[in-house]
């Protein structure tokens, strides 16, 4: 028997049994747990119908003297987005608002942090009162954040790094999957509107309660600094999608590194600011692939950049340009083929 959660999961269940039944096993069952993980339940079929004897992971799973069809397996890449996939989208949102951007974050949030203020949540807050205190029928709403998230634009090659990333993955084995993720500050209601939004397979950031017209009212999720992380457990758990919004206990549920569907080593993360920084050593530690980016016109950073190379903070450093050919396009590829081919030499080498 066969019971699966989703499509994707279901053909894999299918296949998996119908090889299995190829290599002469008496039966199975295959079934797609909650966290995210295939499963083979190994048993017998007698006249009592179907008697399971254990489950194993479907990703780790050998039938006795053959192999069997395993799951498709998964690359992460996961980004964050201001100053890293585009240019600061709150500051070009506020600056289109007619708000001071310079002044907003030196006389406006800079006061709150000095105060012991989170630096996110005293950015939304002040976004929040700048709206109240807007003229009379123009606070700051959801049509508008969105309407300015469709008019961001990507640095070079952002656009078309997704596919490219794909086709170098299933250029070394087919029934490898790379998937998009974005965990940022910023704020989702633009973010989700860019032209690459739908390129993620889920997005983290910052968002509002809205009152009945759509005006901002009160921070409604906050992704700070270590909040980051939090989502990097949730994709390598497989907690992702819709059926886990509303869920924020989940990832705190205990599962074994043989069952975690995405491994941290098939995991790149790509980022350039300090709130980065909890992910990239966390990614480093569990040896997948920390990337730094810096945009090449904004010189100011340039100091911050190097310094994450300095602390060994990131694996590769490079300038936000996703062109192909460029740098950081080269580190993504170098990163996916690699993981690609570890994937490739696990499914070739005994996990028992």
């Amino acid at each position: 028997m066969t019971w699966c959660r989703n499509g994707s999961s279901r053909r894999i269940a299918h296949a998996a049994v119908a090889q299995i039944e190829a290599n002469g096993a008496t039966s199975s069952s295959v079934f797609y747990s909650g966290l995210g993980e295939s499963r083979i339940l190994w048993g017998q079929r007698g006249s009592r119908g179907f008697s399971p004897v254990r489950p194993i992971p479907l990703r780790f799973a050998r039938r006795r003297g053959a192999d069997i069809v395993q799951e498709k397996e998964t690359i992460a890449v996961v980004f964050d987005f201001d100053d890293t996939l585009a240019p600061d989208s709150t500051s070009s949102f506020l600056d289109s608002c007619g708000i001071d951007v310079k002044s907003f974050w030196a006389d406006d949030v800079q006061p709150l942090l000095d105060a012991g203020w989170d630096p996110v949540p005293a950015y939304l807050y002040m976004m929040v009162q700048k709206s109240n205190a807007s003229i009379p029928g123009m606070p700051i709403t959801r049509e508008g954040l969105v309407a300015w998230g469709k008019q961001i634009s990507p640095y070079p090659g952002a656009t078309t790094i997704f596919n490219r990333l794909r086709r170098t993955a299933s250029s070394i084995d087919s029934r490898i999957n790379v998937e998009f993720y974005l965990i940022s500050s910023g704020i989702g209601e633009i973010l989700r509107a860019t032209r690459i939004g739908q390129q993620f397979n889920d997005i983290w950031a910052c968002d509002f309660l809205y009152d009945e017209a759509g005006g901002i009212v009160f921070p409604k999720n906050v992704v700070s600094f270590t909040d980051k992380t939090r989502y990097l457990f949730q994709i390598s758990k497989g907690l992702v999608g819709p059926a886990y919004k509303g869920k924020p206990f989940d990832v705190n549920r205990k599962v074994s590194s043989a069952d975690l569907r995405i491994p941290f080593d098939q995991i790149v993360y790509v980022g350039d600011g300090y709130t980065d920084i909890p992910c990239f050593s966390l990614v480093r530690k569990e040896r997948g692939v920390a990337i730094g980016v810096y945009d090449r016109a904004d010189h100011d950073r340039w100091g911050r950049a190097w310094g994450f190379v300095a602390e060994d903070r990131v694996s590769n450093l490079a300038a936000a340009d996703y062109s192909s050919k460029s740098a950081l396009a080269d580190s993504l590829t170098m990163a996916v083929e690699r993981m690609s081919n570890q994937i490739v030499l696990r499914r070739m080498t005994y996990q028992g």
